[in-house]
């Protein structure tokens, strides 16, 4: 019997508008920036993707595809007291939990049986009180693995249900087309295209040396996971040793100022997850491939912690900047933080009762929604417009 489970909510930030205000239901609902600003659609309901609107697109265009859209700015208070309720339940079936976000979680419910049945029976029960408690849905991926338990949640939605037994695996996996494995964004498609590779079992059934020798490291890492093979455990918050988040493009980009305003986005995220964890860091690390699968990776360390989004920004903007792209696109950009220590998470404290609730607040409602809900101008380094020229965001977040 598979024991990792992939809860992943559905729609969550539309529908947490939706569930204050019923009136919303049935509508094409998008959460982010408004129509004639700067900025992306945070998330949007399903009827809101017919229209071909989703997240991480620039608003202007969701507006352009679904002018009759219900736009709406994120409310994080909201959202994070409803993700409160929800990995509550989580942990209510099994002490190894690894959130991703707001919204999704990783449980390993191995040691749970004896308690609360079978891991389907633990899957159906999540749902049930999720349902229950907070009049939301969530769809549940049940697999031997991390990978193979998130493609499963992913396949029914909305309100999905879906179990991959340890023998069914490669069955489940070959059919499925290969732009669902975990880093094939379009650059890589097209070039997996031309060699006919378009299902997981195809890439699963090519040389992996071959593989490796077009991809580098990343071809064994994609023959892997087409194969099943994910030895990946889940990390539950108390064990990780860093917090960060990343950012694969669609599209190779060369544009700097896509590219910081993506790794803003990415340190607003993070900041909120050091906040829900409760913890600060010494040590910043910006992470960086090119356009030819090259990776690297720039470290700082500190004598003084830090948290928030403007400090982290500050820093990965700093390492970014120094980084030398000899004329190579980019593909990725990450940024994380480590070097947790007990003495430095209690520090917080030490600060004034207002400057602690700014920065909460801050990484509430900046968390996972980029700039757009709140911004510090500080943060922006756009150029100035010319006369007559209309303001597009391309940034994205993962």
């Amino acid at each position: 019997m598979p024991d990792i489970i992939h809860v992943d909510m559905d729609c969550f930030f539309a529908a947490v508008e939706v569930k204050d205000n019923p009136d919303l239901a049935g509508k094409p609902v998008i959460v982010g920036a408004l129509p004639g600003t700067r900025g992306v659609v945070a998330a949007c309901s399903y009827e809101a993707r017919e229209y071909g609107v989703h997240s991480a697109m620039p608003v202007s265009q969701a507006f352009k595809r679904c002018p009759n859209g219900v736009f709406l700015r994120p409310r994080g208070h909201r959202y994070v007291e409803e993700s409160e309720k929800i990995h509550a339940i989580f942990r209510h079936y099994s002490p190894l939990v690894e959130p991703l976000s707001l919204d999704e979680a990783f449980l390993d419910v191995s040691g749970s049986h004896r308690l609360f049945g079978t891991s389907v029976d633990i899957g159906r029960a999540i749902k049930q009180r999720i349902r229950v408690e907070t009049g939301l849905t969530a769809s549940v991926g049940i697999a031997p693995s991390k990978f193979v338990a998130k493609i499963a949640s992913d396949l029914e939605k909305p309100d999905g249900f879906v179990v991959v037994n340890e023998d069914e695996v490669l069955d489940f996996l070959r059919p499925l087309d290969a732009r669902k494995l975990w880093g094939v964004g379009k650059a890589t498609w097209k070039r997996l295209e031309k060699l006919g590779l378009t299902t997981i079992g195809d890439i699963g059934d090519y040389p992996v040396e071959e593989l490796e020798h077009i991809f580098g490291k990343q071809g064994r890492h994609l023959h892997n996971l087409a194969n099943g093979l994910d030895p990946r455990t889940v990390m539950p918050e108390s064990d990780r040793k860093q917090v960060g988040a990343e950012h694969t493009f669609d599209v190779d980009i060369d544009d700097r100022n896509e590219v910081e305003r993506t790794l803003l986005a990415l340190c607003d995220k993070v900041a909120s997850r050091l906040h829900q964890k409760g913890s600060r860091g010494r040590t910043v690390t910006l992470k960086l491939r090119d356009d030819t699968f090259r990776t690297v990776t720039r470290s700082r360390s500190f004598d003084q912690s830090i948290m928030s989004g403007e400090e982290l920004y500050r820093e990965a903007l700093d390492l970014f900047r120094r980084e030398n792209l000899l004329g190579h696109k980019v593909r990725l950009i990450g940024v994380s933080v480590s070097g947790f220590d007990t003495a430095a998470q209690t520090s917080l404290f030490d600060n004034s009762e207002r400057k602690e609730k700014v920065e909460k607040l801050l990484a509430d409602i900046r968390g996972r929604f980029g700039k757009d809900a709140i911004t510090r101008a500080s943060l922006i380094n756009t150029p100035k417009k010319k006369a007559g020229e209309k303001s597009e965001n391309k940034e994205g977040t993962d």
